[in-house]
């Protein structure tokens, strides 16, 4: 097969098994896809460096971090769309180079305000490198077991790049500035450039008309202001211009979607949607990163506020979870091959239920980090199977010629539950949190309630203002909240174990593209 026939591609026979050149395609793919996940968390660690070298404020501090995410979850739709009209290497290529040229960008920005337009424009160029290295697996790789195997390897390689990336940037800040931990991107985009043309096939479907800038400009009504108040939900609780932001996003979620019905050329096509594996799959997806991203938040917290530990040391304590999930995402795909995905889906995700319930049964008055990691490598394992075979489901549910904005969808699950857990559940573990404290404090005069119910960042940040007494009630109310939040989300993944075997499992005969009319 001609890689640079987009035609070829569009038409490969589902029996062709992939040759080494394929699987060196995967090992390109996977380039990008580790510097997405790397470029998660490699700003963790450069924040206080950064700090002090710009003097941002602290609403800009919080844009820094957010807004590369903001702009991934806002443009993915579009730059899936995108790909299958112009080419996915093609976009790919593109994307890559201004991921470089924004990384270069940020890492000499002189001030905290160009730094937020480069990390909004690094958002952007990821948007293009997500749905387009997943929609071109299922152009490498046209038989099940193996598309599989390479979706799950993948998946492992983004939660690599996330794991790797408080390790990587501690390295980096001993010997140089806060602009290096951008840098990094620049060499493995130079080696994606030059491989990407001679092992990546190119696929477009040249019946589709380039992207609607009216349903371009609903999708981000859409979906920026809903992900926007979702993190803002967990910093500061529900208010009357959250509600706002809410209502904004919904109303454009609305005209999105009935413009998709009514215009010739969408840019997603809702007949996707009539397939109910497709559907399916995503919501699998969007409620398992709900718990799981509640117990990543908290426990990373309990490492450096419980244990006391450093970033860097807190890394490294998470890396056994890292290593389960990469275990998971290798070998979830393979187990699928002989039993059912959905079985396999099932077990990972009982196994995650158990690792919840071992977070849940740490003694709260007792520093028990051994038993913590324990449960989260359980729950890491349950993701990487989550992440590998829920992501094939998607994908492998959806036509070729729609497999971009298929991987657009998965990215859009998994980023808005991701979103979701820490807003609800780290609200769910502050509201616990208060409570405690206010039980233990309601008649005191001497403590300054306002400052404690914050949460236990805040108290243990005003450390010589504070009694030991204090301290030690905050950090009991916080292993209280980690508590209902490990026993919440054990009964989700509960859950969602049932709902795979009873419902998702009786779809694998009839994983065929079902299809409906568009309204």
């Amino acid at each position: 097969m001609s890689f640079n026939s987009a035609e070829n591609a569009a038409v490969a026979p589902h029996h062709v098994t992939a040759g080494v050149r394929a699987w060196i395609g995967l090992a390109v793919l996977a380039l990008p896809t580790l510097l997405l996940g790397l470029d998660i968390t490699i700003l963790y660690l450069a924040l206080p460096a950064l700090a002090e070298a710009l003097q941002p404020g602290s609403t800009q501090v919080l844009w820094i971090m957010d807004i590369y995410g903001f702009m991934i979850a806002g443009f993915l739709v579009t730059m899936g769309a995108l790909g299958d009209r112009i080419g996915r290497r093609k976009l790919l290529m593109i994307g890559a180079f201004c991921f470089a040229l924004a990384s270069i960008f940020a890492a000499y920005a002189p001030t905290a305000e160009i730094l937020i337009l480069a990390r909004a424009l690094l958002g952007i160029a990821g948007a293009t490198l997500m749905p387009s290295t997943l929609a071109l697996i299922s152009n490498l790789f046209h038989v099940g077991k193996q598309r599989a195997l390479a979706i799950g390897i993948w998946a492992t390689m983004f939660a690599l790049g996330m794991a790797l990336g408080p390790v990587v940037g501690g390295v980096l800040l001993e010997r140089y500035w806060w602009g290096s931990a951008f840098l990094v991107a620049v060499p493995v985009i130079i080696v994606l450039l030059c491989a990407a043309p001679v092992f990546l096939p190119e696929y477009k479907n040249p019946a589709r008309a380039k992207p609607d800038l009216g349903s371009v400009v609903l999708s981000l009504l859409g979906i920026l202001p809903i992900i926007y108040g979702f993190k803002e939900l967990s910093r500061s609780g529900l208010s009357v211009a959250l509600i706002g932001y809410f209502g904004l996003g919904i109303i454009g979620l609305l005209l999105f979607i009935k413009r998709q019905r009514v215009i010739g050329t969408p840019i997603l096509d809702l007949r996707l949607f009539c397939n109910k594996t497709f559907n399916l799959a995503l919501l699998v997806l969007l409620t398992g990163l709900i718990g799981v991203a509640g117990m990543m938040l908290l426990v990373t917290q309990y490492l450096q506020l419980i244990a006391g530990f450093s970033p860097v040391v807190a890394g490294l304590w998470l890396g056994p979870p890292a290593l389960m999930m990469v275990l998971a995402g290798l070998v979830a795909p393979l187990l699928a091959g002989r039993f059912s995905p959905a079985t396999v889906l099932a077990a990972a995700l009982m196994l995650a239920s158990a690792g919840s319930g071992l977070v849940a049964i740490a003694d709260p008055a007792q520093l028990q980090v051994g038993l913590v990691v324990s449960g989260f490598s359980l729950i890491y394992f349950g993701l990487g199977a989550l992440a590998a075979l829920g992501t094939d489901l998607v994908v492998s549910s959806a036509p070729p010629e729609q497999a971009g904005s298929a991987s657009a969808m998965s990215e859009m699950a998994q980023e808005l539950g991701v979103a979701l857990g820490v807003a609800l559940l780290g609200s769910l573990a502050l509201f616990v949190y208060q409570l405690h404290v206010t039980g233990q404090y309601a008649s005191s005069a001497v403590v300054d309630m306002q400052l404690v119910q914050q949460g236990l960042w805040a108290v243990e940040a005003a450390a010589d203002s504070l009694s030991a007494e204090v301290h030690n009630v905050a950090r009991l109310a916080f292993n209280k909240g980690m508590q209902v939040v490990a026993i919440f989300s054990s009964v989700v993944f509960v859950l969602l174990a049932l709902a795979t075997t009873t419902a998702l499992r009786p779809l694998e005969a009839n994983t065929g593209k079902q299809e409906c009319e568009q309204a």
